[in-house]
């Protein structure tokens, strides 16, 4: 069964963030776009370049209203050493959330059961708490935080343009389309 347009199931959780732990819970995903950012492991190779390349564009994604959080099933401990000893994950501002029960990644459908890690996956959240983006990776492909800007971008649209789509490489500003009738086998 597909996640898209389900919403996002209870969950309560410890985080890292600006240097003490804070409480997480769903409601904290409700009434804004957010996005959950799964990966497998700390202190690993592919992961601090992603979280990384997420903390340079953090800025980006709160203008547009957008909190991150990032999952993994270590505690909130690890997230502090982690941050505390690696200058790539030292410039982290968004929300790292333990979830050492892999509760919040069973929700999600991420959980690799058999490792106790979660799979490299992505979802966008929108004001509604309902999923409305998902990409998972094989563990060794890194992603990309413009890709998942623009993509934010393109959900955030949709959600206020009712009967507007953004076609491929859609980038903000260019044209939409407006699905109807007269388009059918002209694309």
């Amino acid at each position: 069964m597909s996640l898209i347009n389900t919403e996002i199931k209870p969950f309560k959780a410890t985080a890292f963030k600006g240097g003490k732990f804070i409480d997480v819970s769903d409601a904290d995903l409700k009434g804004k776009w957010s996005v959950v950012f799964f990966y497998p492991a700390d202190f690993t190779f592919v992961c601090p370049t992603e979280l990384e390349d997420l903390a340079d564009n953090y800025s980006e994604f709160q203008k547009l209203g957008v909190e991150i959080y990032s999952v993994f099933t270590d505690t909130h401990f690890c997230h502090k050493a982690w941050h505390d000893t690696s200058p790539a994950i030292g410039k982290i501002a968004y929300t790292m959330v333990g979830d050492p029960t892999g509760t919040i990644c069973r929700n999600f459908e991420i959980l690799i059961e058999e490792k106790g890690l979660a799979d490299r996956g992505t979802f966008v959240v929108d004001p509604d708490g309902k999923i409305q983006i998902i990409e998972i990776t094989a563990g060794g492909i890194g992603r990309d935080a413009r890709e998942l800007l623009r993509k934010v971008k393109a959900a955030q649209y949709v959600a206020s343009h009712p009967g507007e789509v953004c076609p491929a490489k859609w980038e903000e500003g260019e044209k939409t389309l407006a699905p109807s009738l007269d388009l059918v086998g002209k694309i």
